[in-house]
């Protein structure tokens, strides 16, 4: 059985911080990353929790991050938000340029932010969660490193390419989504991996494009999309909202960018952003009242809403004040 150790929420922002601190990042760009960490963490996202400081940590070692880098934000054309993340972690150049992004939505009724030139490691969730809160409904998407196979084929071309999406509730947690186009997040291997456990099936292909449940072959070979083609349909066109179309690296480049050093992915990202009132004026709360009728839908005949069980683990972590974490990767965060 795996050890493992409690902690305070405090306790894991803390941890995050002054290791993001110690690599060299500035405060900025520290807290912007420790509180992501800590939020993925009180919701038991383990994959895009705590344990991605030790990718952060690799990324910074190689010198492909800009640690002290200043978003500059642009205020383009009609409902164009664009933000420079001059060659910085994105989470700081998201939380820049959406005072922006909010006040053009809320505006013109539709806005998009471009966020190109960063470095992004981070769950897309907390940032169309950011958006809930101002009452917008919300789409983002972003490529990576090139770890996916198209349907069909045996070698990388596009990234995990993950999809989130948000709508506010009133008086409630918002309907959610993130998901990677690819069957599997490649942080779910990871930690596969580090757990010496094998993957299931369908999730990855060795390097000759045979089948593979060991999460080591799985990394040296290529991850496969979700549901065939339509996955891999899905994954194109993030690659190109998310790259041509803002005029950012394809996955396939953000690759041939690293060149072998095992940094995080350089990439851009898109938000488009959308605001209820413009569209549906004096009968919002008729027709947002018409959503819940769809949730009540679902759940009541005893489905699952999306992210319904990362709310609930957000409840107990938030009602304890605690996260539990595996004892190795709190011992080699404290090791960095």
């Amino acid at each position: 059985m795996t050890a493992t150790i409690t902690i305070t929420l405090d306790e894991a922002y803390n941890l995050a911080e002054k290791t993001f601190i110690k690599l060299g990042l500035s405060q900025e760009h520290a807290q912007a990353n420790a509180r992501l960490l800590q939020s993925c963490q009180r919701d038991e996202c383990d994959s895009h929790g705590l344990y991605r400081v030790l990718s952060c940590a690799q990324t910074i070692k190689t010198g492909a991050v800009v640690l002290d880098a200043e978003p500059e934000v642009e205020d383009r054309a009609g409902g164009i938000v664009a933000v420079d993340a001059k060659g910085g972690y994105s989470l700081l150049a998201l939380e820049k340029g959406l005072p922006m992004l909010v006040e053009k939505t809320r505006k013109l009724g539709i806005a998009a932010m471009a966020i190109n030139n960063c470095v992004h490691f981070s769950a897309l969730w907390p940032e169309v969660e950011m958006l809930a809160e101002h009452g917008l409904v919300s789409l983002t998407m972003v490529p990576s490193h090139s770890w996916v196979a198209p349907a069909g084929g045996k070698t990388g071309v596009f990234g995990t390419n993950p999809i989130a999406f948000g709508w506010p509730r009133a008086g409630k947690y918002p309907f959610v989504f993130d998901f990677a186009t690819s069957a599997a997040a490649r942080g779910e291997i990871e930690l596969h991996r580090r757990a010496g456990k094998p993957i299931p099936e369908g999730w990855a292909v060795d390097k000759d494009g045979a089948p593979t449940t060991d999460a080591q072959t799985a990394l040296e070979g290529a991850m496969l999309t979700f549901g065939g083609y339509k996955g891999s349909a899905l994954s194109a066109m993030v690659e190109l909202l998310a790259g041509p179309l803002i005029g950012d690296m394809l996955s396939l480049e953000s690759q041939e960018w690293d060149n072998g050093r095992g940094a995080t992915p350089k990439h851009g990202e898109i938000v488009i952003a959308f605001n209820p009132e413009s569209f549906l004026g004096a009968a919002m709360a008729e027709h947002m009242g018409r959503a819940e009728k769809m949730f009540s839908a679902i759940t009541g005949q005893g489905a699952r809403l999306p992210s319904q069980r990362r709310y609930e683990a957000r409840e107990r972590s938030l009602t304890n004040g605690t996260v539990t974490i595996p004892q190795k990767l709190y011992d080699d965060i404290r090791a960095l």
